[in-house]
């Protein structure tokens, strides 16, 4: 028996069954199911099945599986129940707030505070790009790879090498338009309004239309100003349905919508969100040339709580903008040493646990984990212990100090881990690998000495 037919036949029996199944989706490392009964359900059954890296109960019940084999899972399960397993944007439902040991005690405290409207508006924008990365870490990575082939001698002018050129930055080039699409989903409005908005800020006859006496700049205001006018266009939209008789809806609502959009694209939009993108980068790169090594050390020291909330999405815009406007990200390296002290922190508990399903968790966890995936560990291992989830931060921080001193950049973005490598500069990247080595142990080193005991194994 296959490894996922398996898994889905322990996991639906421990369920209660095919017929105590509602709902069924999943993401990029979740099976996600509703019971109909959520008393049949067989919690620590569950987590006891070989391959199950945690649990997470939420509005939904969240199996950790790790990328790849939920997939799958989640297809065996569809055959066997006869339910459509729908596609959920990883993080973007409310994370776990009811792990056993520290997520369990602070369940009304994450709720309430993930309601501000700062962090309702990161979660609106998270959910714009999260649909987005898959194509954003193929064509990053392709791009950094081919960097790679020409900055060691490899002919730019050959046919191999362009045509890997067009397919890792082709996606960059147009990403303003799958963007526009998904902020007019967001916002209420038609997806294809959106991507006509968003052509408004990248199409290059920008360059021939003068305003006020100056050329106006395709690009500019980048993926904000691209946002903004998707946002527009879907508010105007459906402000005009409601006042267009019916019987011109289809040619009335979406001319006006789009006209009016692309006149205040042209006036308004494109230079306020230039504005707001150089405030944004510019503010950014301050902080990084003023702040140095404690810069880095506090961003890499406090992204992991952003990871646990599904926020640190929300900073694609802001990683894009840094490419678009000086040609590399210094910001991605210094964040990606968040996951990396967690690594450090989940060998520690390996090696020191004798806890046999706390190992199998983490054995199944740090794969994924230094290839720049690190729910599993966080919602596994990390969090639930507590401490340990605090020494990974403070190996992370001594990792982002590193990267911050050298201040080592990517060329595009993608997922962090040993694959980021791959986008750094090329002579940066024995700089990165070796932050990452400092993250790795300082996250051990910090979560051995006083990060871990094994009493804190017992309700794993």
């Amino acid at each position: 028996m296959r490894k996922e037919e398996r898994l889905a036949k322990e996991i639906t029996e421990q369920l209660g069954g095919t017929g105590n199944i509602a709902e069924l989706a999943s993401c990029m490392t979740r099976l996600r199911v509703k019971p109909v009964d959520e008393s049949k359900v067989n919690l620590n059954g569950i987590k006891d099945i070989d391959g199950v890296m945690g649990v997470v109960e939420a509005e939904t019940l969240q199996i950790i599986l790790g990328p790849g084999i939920v997939t799958k899972v989640a297809d065996e399960v569809s055959r066997m129940t006869g339910k459509n397993v729908s596609s959920v944007d990883d993080d973007v439902e409310e994370i776990d707030t009811s792990l056993e040991g520290l997520a369990a005690r602070t369940k009304a405290g994450l709720n309430e505070k993930n309601a501000t409207p700062f962090k309702l508006f990161l979660r609106k924008i998270a959910s714009i790009f999260i649909p987005l990365i898959p194509a954003i870490v193929a064509s990053g990575l392709i791009a950094g790879i081919n960097n790679v082939i020409i900055k060691s001698g490899g002919d730019p002018e050959s046919t191999l090498v362009q045509m890997l050129d067009l397919i890792g930055w082709g996606l960059f080039g147009y990403l303003g338009v799958f963007v526009g699409i998904n902020t007019a989903k967001e916002f209420g409005g038609s997806p294809a309004l959106g991507g006509a908005a968003g052509i408004l800020l990248i199409n290059p006859g920008l360059a021939n239309i003068t305003l006020f006496g100056e050329a106006l700049v395709p690009g500019r205001g980048g993926l904000i100003g691209v946002m903004l006018a998707a946002a527009l266009v879907a508010f105007l939209e459906k402000r005009i349905r409601k006042v267009v008789p019916s019987a011109i809806d289809i040619i009335v609502t979406p001319t006006l919508a789009l006209l009016i959009t692309g006149f205040a694209t042209f006036f308004v939009l494109q230079p306020v969100g230039g504005f707001l993108s150089d405030i944004i980068t510019k503010g950014l790169l301050g902080v990084l040339d003023v702040g140095g090594i404690l810069a880095g050390l506090v961003l890499a020291g406090t992204f992991l709580p952003l990871v646990v909330t599904g926020l640190h999405q929300g900073l694609t815009p802001v990683h894009m903008e840094l490419i678009n406007s000086i040609g590399d990200d210094p910001l991605l390296p210094i964040l990606a040493m968040g996951g990396a002290g967690q690594v450090g922190a989940a060998f520690a508990i390996y090696f020191k646990t004798k806890n046999a399903r706390l190992k199998k968790v983490i054995k199944g966890g740090l794969p994924v984990g230094m290839l720049g995936i690190g729910e599993p560990l966080i919602f596994g291992v990390t969090l639930p212990l507590g401490r340990p989830f605090l020494t990974a931060c403070l190996g992370a921080a001594v990792g982002g100090a590193f990267q911050a001193f050298f201040k080592i950049a990517t060329v595009a973005i993608g997922v962090s881990g040993i694959p980021l490598a791959f986008l750094v500069h090329t002579n940066q990247i024995v700089l990165y690998l070796i932050g990452l080595l400092i993250a790795y142990a300082f996250g051990f080193l910090f979560t051995w000495m006083f990060g871990f005991k094994e009493e804190m194994a017992k309700n794993i």
